[in-house]
């Protein structure tokens, strides 16, 4: 059911996600063919605030802060997971790959390589009051709005 603490966490996570997206972006080359990657990642980001945080709101402060967290965790494996499977697929095409198995490594070569990216300061950090800020203001909606 709709609510309007899942609309908030889901629109803040959408927010956090997709200025992260632009963040990563400074740090690849500037050649790099990004396509949909900020407004993939936008989506994601709602769908985690709205299921992950909007659905574990009204258990208290310092649930607020763990739920702010696991919504961001969650929303950047399932980002490294849509991006890293369809880099695989793209080199599936191409014929890179010998057989399914060595694929799906690869698929997770790549989630790992793109992690590596997130260790920046600045993306880390803004994932992190990101975390804060989604799982607070998700706290405060439920209380006043429920």
């Amino acid at each position: 059911m709709p609510t309007a603490a899942k609309l908030i966490a889901g629109l803040l996570l959408a927010a956090l996600a997709y200025a992260v997206s632009e963040m990563i972006k400074t740090l690849l080359p500037s050649g790099t063919d990004f396509g949909m990657f900020s407004y993939v990642n936008a989506v994601v980001g709602f769908l985690c605030g709205w299921r992950v945080i909007g659905t574990r709101v009204g258990r208290g402060w310092s649930a607020a802060v763990s739920n702010g967290f696991t919504g961001v965790v969650a929303m950047v494996v399932w980002c490294l997971a849509i991006h890293s499977f369809a880099v695989m697929v793209e080199r599936s095409f191409e014929k890179r790959y010998k057989g399914a198995i060595e694929a799906i490594g690869a698929a997770f070569e790549l989630m790992a390589e793109y992690a590596v990216l997130l260790t920046d300061p600045a993306v880390l950090g803004t994932l992190l009051l990101g975390a804060l800020v989604a799982g607070y203001v998700a706290e405060v909606t439920d209380r006043h709005w429920s």
